[in-house]
């Protein structure tokens, strides 16, 4: 057991965010206040050498919830602002990474999800209700929004670790990006028109809405996030294609890495979220990030099952 002095100096690595870098969806839930931190979480996963993970990220986090207190940031579930209980941490450990994924709750992309599976169930093939159009709307209007309020709680972490006496050089501030629960369209195994796809897959979506959600909103919400993270000076992940091959009904899968969509209570908040599995493959790519010198870069699933990273231009 570590004594209280070796306790105090060991170094940490920090997730912040909501529930894609909290664990939802992971199972084995580490705290009682509903932020479903997993076992198996990104943070948890990466198992970076000489440092404890530290995970402060929740279920329903937006970005104003990673905000400092005197910033305005808010509570949630109970637990003050991210960017406070950070401080708390940095002032007693030498905090080595921050990893940063928020966003996708404050442009309402499950919500959104949720309504384009409704669509689906209440259309037919002739008559076909898309959602994307709608969709892709709601989602243009939200994204300023999103990119200015992630940039600020980007800076609130700069301000409370400088607080705190760490300076820039002495960690790694990293935004995480998102990966689509789907494939495109063209790859989901289920009939489109049968309700197999929600039954057996859990994937209730029409192929062009799945393919909005591959093609345009994963990588919009993503590239609003890398723009907060260059304003910022932090370093940015892209994880769009840290699941293909693994995704919620792909058919080229031999193992789904994504929660199916339920619709039970004690479902529904893990549907579409990455399961153990995916949240191992994520941890992985932070740390093959952490071990290359600082800088922007994009992580895939190959075909054999590995992670390989690549640098962004």
């Amino acid at each position: 057991m570590l004594t209280k002095v070796a306790l105090l100096a060991a170094a940490a690595v920090v997730s912040l965010g909501d529930s894609f870098i909290s664990g939802e969806g992971g199972g084995v839930y580490g705290d009682s206040g509903g932020c479903h931190r997993s076992a198996s979480a990104p943070i948890r996963s990466a198992r970076l050498p000489g440092a404890e993970a530290v995970n402060l990220a929740c279920s329903g986090a937006r970005a104003r919830n990673l905000w400092p207190a005197q910033w305005g940031g808010e509570r949630l579930r109970g637990e003050a602002p991210q960017a406070d209980r950070l401080a708390a941490l940095a002032r007693a450990r030498a905090v080595r990474l921050v990893v940063v994924t928020a966003g996708a709750n404050d442009v309402g992309f499950g919500r959104i999800v949720a309504r384009c599976a409704l669509d689906w169930a209440r259309g037919s093939p002739r008559r076909p209700r898309l959602c994307r159009h709608r969709a892709q709307a709601e989602l243009a209007a939200a994204l300023p929004a999103m990119r200015r309020d992630l940039a600020t709680a980007l800076r609130g972490i700069r301000a409370v670790m400088a607080a705190a006496g760490r300076a820039r050089a002495g960690y790694r501030l990293l935004v995480a990006g998102y990966a689509s629960p789907f494939p495109e369209g063209r790859l989901i195994r289920y009939p489109e028109h049968g309700w197999s796809r929600l039954r057996e897959g859990g994937c209730p979506i029409w192929n062009a809405d799945a393919d909005w959600a591959v093609r345009r909103a994963t990588p919009q919400i993503d590239a609003a996030m890398r723009a907060a993270a260059q304003a910022t000076g932090a370093e940015y992940l892209d994880l769009q294609h840290a699941l293909d091959g693994h995704q919620l009904c792909d058919r080229r899968a031999a193992a789904e890495w994504v929660r199916p969509l339920r619709f039970a209570p004690w479902a529904l908040r893990e549907s579409l979220h990455p399961d153990a599995r995916g949240q191992r493959a994520i941890g992985t790519c932070i740390a093959q990030h952490y071990a290359r010198p600082r800088g922007d870069f994009a992580c895939r699933s190959t075909p054999g099952g590995a992670m390989r990273l690549e640098g962004l231009g």
